[in-house]
């Protein structure tokens, strides 16, 4: 549709007989080719005697499908001479026409002009990828083929071709690093699974050992000459990697254990001798721990951690020798989280910024900490950055309030350039308005949320649905907002006005206000809550009895105690992957250091009773919200369990409407295409019921799928 709506037909109809097929999918897309080539007659038919050219065509607002479908920008890596920038893109999975899965990840590359050129696309999911060393070409991990049991490095040249498969290891590799010289590649993968393992589970024999069969990640290096990898042997599990300048020596971070705790909070910097695996030193890096890289000169290590232990996020830039000694934080005192960075010289570094709902992009020198100065907010929220010491430009991923992730240029004295347009289909749909707002809280603290007003009437006194962050070490940004768990357009085009509240305790304003809730689970923070459906009311921007809550993970906690102990607030709650009981989720999750040092601050034993108080099971007998509850039977972080026991006590305990919906396969959050679409269904019209439709009984729990895959499959 883009090519009609730039008025090439003919290319249009160009690139239709033209697709590139994986061969081992051969005879299933040359039918399906077949049938696009006639679907793109019929359209230029169409196109050619339409009294309305398409490219003009309007609709209300986005729709669910809108949403579950775009297309986002989720890495980039500047090419070595600054011109090129590749990028993976997230392509969702066509709802009803193919078959279900992960969003494809394709490999792209952007000129500095905005001229995008697809390298690796179709059935495919990109993991991982680099730029070779002399920029030439640009190694990629993936699975060509649906029987590969493990993924391979493949390689493509800049000037285009077929890729090549370069290696295939004993196991998956996850992260690819070449040296700077252009002789290794490092990766990280786990060794070789048991011998028999796959003979012995068709046998029964498939027992988990849980925590202790976990693999440790290591790191190996391939030689390029010879293609062979030796594994280095290190004291811990690897993950991020970064080399000095003249390969010579690598940094790793390092867990004592592969277990995701000890990922989050026990991590550190190790500096290692490339050339035999002998570790130099470690940077004694305490709590959780972001980026970090060698200066140009490999004199320095920069890296982004935590003030404490209790420190809730990374977010704290330090810079130390990297032989080791003491750190320096480069920006003391900020009100906001480092989110990335890039060196600038041996003595600078150039940082990226969170500071409220906005993102700054800023420079310090490395020879003096200074504070940083007042905010300087503008348009695009900048996520990530990449980039080289001594080039005037740098590659980000940013979004804005008018589109999800895209490839952006930053140039020294200018605004931030956009490179890519992933999805044509917004200019033909019209946004709501969206805006900062502040207001206080009961206690006096001032307070940020985001606001989309309904579509259509501006400032109405209608429903409205407060979507709360998880962590609650996060925070939301004046940007895109709506995704398959909080579709926010969609909702906004119906009708209803949408906040997103940064209540305390969320990062973006410095360790201090980050740490506001700890040891206080679920009373300040969530009164925020409150508090902001109170100031909207007041507003007269939402109606008292219409307002609805929901979130995931800590906002699935949250919207489980706004269903239970603060009940009267709230007409409706939808709660995904939420934690319904502290006692019992510190026994059934995978984070308990986690939880004990930057959430309780206590073991449930040293308190039985303060943990259960703050648990919404707690109160299930007050609900009189009707709440939907959602997860995956796989989730590791916070177990199904936790939903059963909300449903479970609230079934039994009240006559409030009461739904556990369960998604086979899904882990902390929904990965697959048709279970984020089937969440969104549900989730707006539980909302649509409660908030706008008759209420009292649950509407139908089905869903009518089939007709829609019947539709679908005639419209073939």
């Amino acid at each position: 549709m883009t090519v009609l709506q730039n008025g090439n037909i003919f290319e249009f109809v160009f690139r239709c007989k033209s697709l590139t097929v994986n061969r081992a999918r051969r005879e299933k897309t040359m039918i399906k080719i077949k049938r696009l080539q006639l679907h793109c007659l019929h359209i230029l038919l169409l196109t050619i005697f339409s009294f309305v050219p398409f490219a003009h065509a309007q609709t209300d607002g986005l729709s669910l499908e809108d949403i579950v479908s775009l297309k986002r920008v989720t890495s980039i890596r500047m090419s070595p001479d600054g011109e090129q920038i590749a990028y993976l893109l997230s392509v969702p999975r066509e709802i009803y026409k193919e078959d279900d899965g992960k969003p494809y990840r394709e490999l792209h590359v952007v000129d500095l002009d905005g001229n995008s050129r697809p390298y690796v696309s179709g059935e495919i999911e990109v993991s991982n990828f680099a730029w070779a060393a002399d920029g030439k070409a640009i190694y990629f991990v993936a699975k060509r083929n649906p029987d590969d049991k493990f993924n391979s490095l493949f390689e493509i040249a800049l000037s285009g071709g077929e890729a090549i498969n370069k290696f295939t290891h004993l196991n998956s590799i996850k992260g690819i690093h070449p040296s700077p010289d252009g002789k290794r590649i490092a990766f990280t993968a786990n060794d070789a699974p048991p011998d028999k393992k796959e003979d012995l589970e068709k046998k029964g024999f498939k027992a988990v050992v849980y925590e202790e069969s976990v693999p440790v990640n290591k790191v190996w290096m391939l030689d390029i000459g010879t293609w062979e990898a030796v594994a280095q042997e290190l004291p811990g599990s690897a993950s991020d990697f970064t080399w000095s300048a003249d390969s010579s020596r690598y940094a790793v971070a390092l867990a004592p254990t592969p277990l995701i705790d000890d990922s989050y909070v026990a991590r550190d910097i190790y500096v290692v001798n490339a050339a035999n695996g002998e570790v130099l030193n470690n940077m004694g890096s305490v709590g959780k721990l972001g980026h970090f890289e060698f200066s140009p000169d490999g004199a320095r290590i920069a890296y982004i951690g935590s003030v404490d232990i209790n420190d809730p996020s990374p977010g704290r830039l330090y810079v130390a020798a990297s032989s080791g000694g003491e750190r320096l934080e480069l920006i003391p005192g900020y009100l906001g989280h480092a989110g990335d960075f890039i060196w600038q010289s041996d003595t600078s570094v150039r940082w990226l910024g969170q500071r409220g709902v906005w993102t700054e992009w800023s420079t310090s020198s490395v020879l003096a900490a200074e504070p940083a100065g007042l905010a300087t907010s503008f348009g695009p929220i900048l996520r990530t950055v990449d980039g080289h010491p001594g080039q005037a430009v740098s590659a980000a991923i940013a979004d804005t309030p008018q589109h999800p992730a895209e490839v952006y240029l930053l140039r020294d004295g200018a605004e931030p350039q956009r490179l890519t347009h992933s999805n044509p289909i917004l200019a033909e749909r019209s946004l709501a308005d969206q805006e900062v707002i502040t207001y206080s809280a009961r206690d006096g603290l001032r307070l940020e949320a985001i606001l989309i007003h309904p579509l259509k009437k501006k400032r109405a006194a209608g429903p409205l649905v407060i979507f709360v962050h998880g962590g609650p070490e996060a925070h939301y940004s004046n940007g895109w907002m709506s995704s398959y768990g909080r579709p926010a357009q969609a909702l906004a085009a119906d009708g209803y006005t949408v906040v997103f509240p940064n209540y305390r305790a969320s990062t973006g304003r410095g360790v201090e206000f980050s740490k506001l809730d700890q040891h206080d689970y679920a009373q300040e923070e969530f009164n925020d809550l409150v508090d902001i459906k109170t100031h909207l009311v007041n507003e007269g921007m939402a109606d008292a009895n219409r307002v609805g809550i929901s979130g995931g993970s800590y906002g699935g906690y949250a919207s489980m105690w706004a269903a239970t102990a603060l009940s009267e607030e709230f007409a409706a709650a939808v709660a995904f992957v939420g934690i319904s009981n502290l006692v019992s989720k510190f026994g059934t999750g995978d984070i308990p250091y986690e939880m004990y040092h930057v959430h309780a601050r206590a073991w449930p034993w040293e308190d039985w009773m303060w943990m259960l108080q703050r648990s919404p099971v707690f109160y299930a007998d007050k609900a009189k919200t009707p709440l939907l509850i959602m997860g995956g039977d796989k989730d590791p972080r916070v177990h199904p369990s936790q939903s059963l026991e909300m449903y479970r006590n609230i079934k039994v305990r009240t006559d409030t409407p009461v739904r556990l919906v369960i998604y086979p396969g899904e882990v902390h959050g929904n990965r697959n295409t048709a279970a984020q679409y089937d969440y969104s269904l549900r989730l707006k019209r539980w909302m649509d019921h409660y908030l706008k439709g008759p209420g009292g009984e649950p509407p139908p729990w089905e869903i009518d799928h089939a007709a829609k895959l019947e539709e679908e499959t005639a419209g073939e």
